[in-house]
């Protein structure tokens, strides 16, 4: 089962520079995402999770938490350090916290 971090411990990770992967499609991280979010859909996880660091955590955002679980989930026993964000990019934006738009970035 995914772990799960609050809005607040993911405000204070992101702060720090945290590493943040959407796992929304490209239209809607283009609308609107956490500044620095790298794009790496949900469909893509699979194919890309080689992509990402072992090393140091990962939080996982998507609109509502959901995507993020199932993401988490599906990095954790691939060696990632994988948080999913409770209440995604909606619940970020409703706190008053910074949105980017435009076009996406992917993960490196």
């Amino acid at each position: 089962m995914a772990r799960e971090v609050t809005q607040e411990t993911f405000a204070a990770a992101w702060a720090d520079g945290a590493l943040v992967i959407d796992v929304r499609e490209a239209g809607e991280y283009a609308a609107g995402h956490v500044p620095g979010a790298r794009l790496m859909a949900l469909r893509t996880v699979p194919a890309r999770c080689g992509e990402l660091p072992t090393d140091r955590p990962v939080y996982v955002i998507c609109a509502g938490g959901n995507r993020s679980k199932s993401a988490a989930d599906w990095m954790k026993p691939r060696g990632i350090d994988a948080y999913s964000v409770t209440g995604g990019t909606a619940a970020w934006a409703r706190d008053g916290r910074p949105i980017a738009a435009g076009s996406h970035e992917h993960a490196a």
